[in-house]
């Protein structure tokens, strides 16, 4: 059962990870391009935030702290 509940983790990681991805080179591309007003840019990075968040809580669930 912890397999598959691991796997279901790294397998929502790997998602995360490219949607994050995608919301950094949307935002880069915006930016350089010049066309988007800076609210449109500003939500896109809150969003991007938000996606890192779920990111570490999944990667602190899956490699849990070793206290030396």
């Amino acid at each position: 059962m912890q397999r598959q509940n691991d796997r279901e983790l790294r397998d929502e990681l790997v998602k995360l990870r490219a949607e994050h991805r995608l919301l950094d080179d949307e935002i880069l591309a915006l930016e350089i391009a010049g066309s988007a007003d800076q609210l449109t840019i500003r939500r896109l990075k809150k969003k991007k935030l938000a996606l890192k968040d779920q990111i570490t809580k999944i990667e602190d669930r899956l490699l849990p702290d070793i206290i030396a």
